[in-house]
């Protein structure tokens, strides 16, 4: 049964829950990008054709001021688990390092989307990137999800099976065959096939689809390659005010923002010779071809919940989970030692676009994934029905956090959150539900969030944040007047400053931060150990 508007509105407003049949229920879709940039989008001031993604942006809501945990294990606990990724086990990455926020998997303290839908009778299913938990038993069907395929391990080859990562169908590890296999286009297949698997059933479901796309090693097809074949010669310094000026005109930004300077460590594009502009170039324009896929697969997928019938029952939500990469990631392996291997795009090159292009994905904000300054957590987030959501080609500038998405799915089923499951105790929900915010009945613009990874320090209040990287001196910004933060005011106001630092210190606590400095010297250890480990093997 297909709701109007209308319809899902009275239910919203005032039908109990409990009364509401299966059929009612919408159907939920999470499409998530990793390591995109907040301006990468068309939608977002980006000169990358996503026209699918672009259409949810013009027929729905795109938020300007929704945040990540800035880095992809720590996001993907807290979408799942609507919860701060510290509290969830996995306030780092995929390693134990010890101590209940770092054990690298998601703990048995808190419950996943498709753990609480999956008891409201929801079909659960997911395609793409895991990354919150490397073996048995925390893998996707161990945490709610009764059909799987993907990465469960981080970044990968594109074309073919790395020795170094796991995939998985269901819970059966599976090697892709050597030829014609592409990761984004095959994410996009089993996402399709399980739409029409959901609509053998009357219940409804939720759909997560985590793409690798864009994340390094930088491979894409020729096809997609050509298309931007050329564009990016006009360099980083130029392409980073086109956006600049795109954003504002859209209104995505206020133009009170200055657009922060060039990273330090990046030489201005004239500065370079003919052939490393050739270089810089072909790697965004492989970076560009990746995108391009995955929106073209999303294209796909909406063409499939059409077909099924299922496309005016169903809410789509897209994100990204951590800003623009600036990681240097380098030819691995004996395939890669012919320099020939490492021109981007190809199946052999394990090379990625490196803190010049990051700092273009990153505009107009400062710093890249890692850091939660507004580059590193600052993410596109858009949300689309075509007969459920009452808003169209909405710019909604209120603050929201990726830990909202799962109790707003659960107000959206008329679903229960367990405070026990499997006879344990879980933790209380973190996030918001923001549903009221979608729909422009409520501005909670005064709420408080923060972050904590590898040392990097954040507390928003309102429009003030206070920020840090790793060992150094907090600051503060008032965000309104200053969302790209370059005009420091710590020292002009060391009231704020002191109880919004004892504030964070308070939320540090309460989830279980440990200083970076003492985790970083059990990762060496750990590293240390390995490596004597294999020296006696």
């Amino acid at each position: 049964m297909n709701m109007n508007r209308r319809e899902f509105s009275l239910l919203m407003a005032g039908a109990p829950w409990a009364l509401r049949s299966r059929q009612q229920r919408p159907n939920f879709v999470i499409i998530m990008a990793d390591d995109m940039g907040f301006s990468d989008l068309g939608c977002y001031g980006g000169e990358i054709a996503t026209p699918n993604i672009d259409r949810l942006a013009r027929e729905g809501v795109r938020h300007t001021q929704f945040y990540n945990c800035a880095r992809c294990c720590p996001t993907r606990a807290s979408l799942l688990t609507g919860l701060d990724p510290h509290q969830a086990g996995v306030g780092h990455m995929i390693d134990d390092l010890g101590y209940p926020g770092y054990i690298g998997y998601l703990n048995d303290k808190c419950v996943t989307f498709a753990e609480s839908l999956g008891l409201a009778g929801y079909q659960t299913y997911m395609s793409g990137k895991w990354h919150v938990g490397e073996k048995r038993p925390h893998w996707p069907l161990d945490r709610g999800f009764q059909q799987y395929f993907g990465l469960i391990s981080g970044a990968c080859n594109y074309f073919r099976r790395d020795p170094g990562r796991t995939m998985a169908i269901n819970n059966t590890p599976y090697n892709p065959p050597a030829q014609g296999f592409y990761m984004t286009d095959a994410i996009t297949d089993h996402a399709i096939e399980m739409v029409h698997e959901s609509a053998r059933h009357t219940n409804p479901y939720v759909l997560y689809v985590a793409y690798t796309s864009p994340h390094w090693p930088l491979q894409a097809l020729p096809e997609d390659i050509e298309k931007y074949r050329g564009h990016y010669r006009k360099g980083w310094d130029v392409l980073r005010e086109e956006r600049y000026e795109r954003q504002a005109s859209m209104g995505i930004i206020d133009r009170r923002w200055r657009l922060s300077p060039r990273y330090h460590k990046v030489p201005a594009w004239d500065s370079l010779s003919a052939a490393e502009q050739e270089d810089w170039a072909r790697r965004m324009t492989v970076y560009a071809a990746q995108i391009d896929r995955m929106d073209q697969g999303i294209g796909r997928l909406l063409a499939a919940l059409e077909k099924t019938g299922q496309l005016h029952n169903t809410i789509v939500f897209f994100l990204s989970d951590n800003g623009g990469c600036a990681e240097v990631s380098i030819g691995k392996g004996p395939a890669e030692r012919n320099p020939t291997d490492l021109i981007p795009g190809g199946p052999n090159s394990f090379t990625s676009y490196r803190p010049p292009w990051a700092n273009v994905s990153d505009t107009p904000f400062r710093l890249f994934k890692h850091y939660v300054h507004e580059g590193g957590i600052s993410a596109p987030f858009i949300t689309w029905s075509p007969d459920l959501l009452s808003r169209k080609n909405v710019l909604e500038h209120t603050p929201a956090h990726v830990a909202d998405i799962h109790p707003t799915l659960l107000r959206l089923a008329g679903a229960a959150y367990p405070s026990d499951y499997q006879g344990k105790e879980r933790l209380p929900l973190r996030g918001e539900d923001i549903w009221p915010v979608i729909q422009g009945r409520s501005k909670n613009s005064d709420r408080r969030m923060a972050w904590e990874h590898t040392g990097g320090r954040a507390l928003r209040e309102g429009d003030w944040k206070l920020v840090a990287e790793f060992n150094k001196p907090w600051s503060l910004y008032n965000l309104a007047d200053d969302r790209t933060e370059l005009n420091d005011l710590a020292a002009a106001e060391p009231a704020r400053t002191k109880q919004m630092v004892a504030t964070w210190q308070a939320w540090a606590d309460h989830v279980g931060v440990v200083p970076w400095a003492i985790l970083k010297k059990k990762k060496a250890e750990m590293k240390a150990a390995a490596a004597r480990a294999k020296k006696r093997a």
